[in-house]
């Protein structure tokens, strides 16, 4: 099993910006990949960012060129800054962990942007 937490979410200002974290425990090397998704009100849950454990990177269309994945090595912290912040990223963010038993995902943390 894999768990993962995240932290950093919180309140901010239209064009402002947040950087999230997220920590892995447990068979921390079976991980293939880490990375976001989130869900707004009313919205299906989509793909925010990933990275693999090779370090390729993907994110979602809606936040190319505004956030950032990165982390400090394959299977630890792993970070989200997102910059220009708008009021449509409000959202739970949640962690998530591609492993070879299975998918994971953290409890999320709560982003909302005001106008």
């Amino acid at each position: 099993q894999v768990q993962l937490v995240e932290s950093g979410g919180g309140l901010v200002q239209a064009g402002g910006s947040l950087r999230l974290s997220c920590v892995a425990s447990g068979n921390i090397f079976s991980i293939n990949f880490m990375g976001w998704h989130r869900q707004a009100p009313g919205k299906q849950r989509e793909l925010v960012a990933l990275i693999t454990v090779a370090g390729n990177t993907h994110y979602g269309d809606s936040v190319k060129g505004r956030f950032t994945i990165s982390r400090d090595n394959a299977y630890g912290p792993v970070f989200l800054q997102m910059n220009s912040l708008k009021p449509e990223d409000t959202a739970v963010y949640y962690c998530t962990a591609g492993a070879t038993m299975g998918n994971f995902w953290g409890q999320g943390t709560q982003v909302t942007v005001s106008s």
